[in-house]
């Protein structure tokens, strides 16, 4: 990926509510090079979408829970997914290696309410259950790095770490 898909990828993550002018002038682009270059992260799938960032706290899902699930029998089918799809308690689910088959994060009202989805997951999956409830959330959804950080772009100018850039002498 081309180093200015890079800084686009990079402010929509930071904002993707970004206007196409407000986006081309972060990147130092026209305004139709940078719609034409979205477009194009949106056809090859860099881009997926976009979504709200909600407030579960604010939609009465205060209780967020990670469930680790493993089969009864490891022999088994591997559809679990499939199976619990249905549960709209669980916000997302992972396919993660050690001793669990997947990660499940779990928002919820109350703790009986996560009592009652920890029942419906072991009955519907035929699985194991292991949880830990969250306390506080000090950050999520943080951007991924997509190009060099500041110190980086410093260094490719030539202009030492820690330095604000050349200086009007």
């Amino acid at each position: 990926m081309e180093e200015i898909d890079r800084a686009i990828v990079a402010a929509l993550t930071g904002d993707g509510r970004l206007s196409y002018t407000d986006l081309a002038e972060k990147v130092g682009l026209s305004v139709s090079a940078v719609h034409q270059r979205v477009r194009r992260l949106e056809q090859r799938g860099v881009i997926k979408g976009y979504a709200a960032r909600v407030s579960f706290e604010a939609l009465e899902l205060p209780l967020t829970a990670f469930v680790a699930i493993r089969p009864f029998d490891p022999s088994q089918p591997d559809d679990a997914p499939e199976r619990l799809a249905h549960l709209p308690e669980i916000d997302s689910c992972y396919s993660v290696a050690g001793e669990d088959f997947y990660l499940l994060l779990v928002r919820v009202a109350s703790p009986a309410d996560l009592e009652r989805v920890l029942q419906e997951i072991r009955t519907s999956a035929n699985v194991t259950t292991r949880t830990t409830v969250v306390l506080s959330t000090p950050y999520e959804h943080r951007p991924p790095k997509v190009g060099p950080d500041p110190v980086d772009q410093h260094r490719l100018r030539g202009v030492p770490a820690g330095s604000a850039g050349p200086q009007p002498g």
